[in-house]
This record gives structure tokens, sequence and C-alpha cells, in this order.
């Protein structure tokens, strides 16, 4: 079984995007794609030559996961892009944020302070699946700090390449173009 990269070409006509960033972005998501690949092909091979005991093996057991987490917060996060719809017409979703936050104002006020938070990584509203709780939470790299048994809603990448060749380093006005953007529609779709 190989993964294939999905077509997000529809975001060009983003506003807030230039298509420089998007087809530089879109093609790191193709590197994730294709390591993903490589490193299942490879590992079924050593699994198949019974090299399963060796440091190469367990090194790319290590790895993986870093690509196709890479491969996956990726589909999120362009999956819950290029939206123009208003969040306030996604009944749900508004009451599970109001639930967790008291209000949207407070969980886009908490969101967008984890995304403008030092460093490099991913910010991520996630719902508990044992309780359906919603919360936003950082992550630093694609593959650690994930909370087990949460799906995430929406996701906003955080590491440099999703805004520095249109924004500089002014986060806070990538913050504010991600989220003129969100496809409510799917982060509602993901809740359910």
């Amino acid at each position: 079984m190989s993964y294939t990269a999905n077509d997000y070409s529809a975001l060009f006509e983003m506003d807030g995007f230039s298509e420089t960033l998007l087809k530089n972005h879109f093609t790191l998501y193709q590197g994730y794609v294709n390591n993903t690949n490589k490193f299942m092909q490879i590992l079924d091979t050593m699994l198949k030559e019974d090299k399963v005991g060796t440091p190469e093996y367990a090194e790319l057991k290590r790895r993986i996961g870093f690509e196709f987490n890479g491969m996956r917060l990726h589909e999120y996060y362009f999956g819950n892009l290029g939206g123009k719809d208003n969040y306030n017409d996604y009944k749900k979703v508004v009451q599970a944020i109001e639930t967790g936050y008291g209000s949207y104002s407070q969980w886009e006020k908490d969101f967008k302070a984890t995304g403008a938070m030092r460093g490099i990584g991913w910010v991520i509203l996630y719902k508990d699946n044992d309780n359906g709780m919603l919360f936003n939470q950082w992550i630093n790299e694609h593959e650690t700090g994930h909370f087990a048994g949460c799906m995430p809603i929406l996701v906003m990448d955080v590491f440099e390449h999703a805004f520095i060749t249109d924004y500089g380093i002014k986060r806070a006005d990538y913050i504010g173009a991600f989220f003129k953007n969100i496809k409510w529609e799917a982060v509602e779709n993901r809740l359910k």
C-alpha cells in the first residue's frame, strides 16, 4: 500500500496566501508523502529479509512517525483551509468550543496566542474522543506531543515555511490570514 498526495490547487485562489508560498508548501508536503512511502517500502523489505533486529530497522521505525505525521498534518491543514464561510453557521463547532472555553472569542484568543508562541510546530484544536471536550495544543514536531485518543479538528502550521514567504517574521499577520480562510465545514465534519 502506498499514499498519494492530495490535490490542493484550489487553494491558489485563497486570499492572503501567494501562489509561490503555496507551491513551496505543496512541494514540502509531497516530500512527506514520498518519504512515508519509501520508509514503508524499506521497512517491509527489511521485515521480509528478517532484518528486524538491526539498528537500521529500529531507526526507521522511530523516524517514520515524523514523515507520516508530516504528511497527515499537512492534509488536515490544507483540508481546513480555503473556506469563506462563517463559523456561526456551524452550530456544533460553536457549541463544542463554547463548552470548553466559555465563548468563541476566548477560544480564538487562546488558539491565536498558542500560534504566536516562539518556536516551530503546529497548533491543533483537539477533540478528546472520551469526553468530547475541545482544547488547543502546541505540537513541536510532527511525531511528538500528540494527545492519545484525541482527534485533530483544526490544524494550523506554524513552521516558518507556512508564512515567511508572504509575511516575513510577522506571524500574527499570517495567523490573521489563516483565520480568514478557515473552512468551518471541514472542522465540523471532523467533529462528528
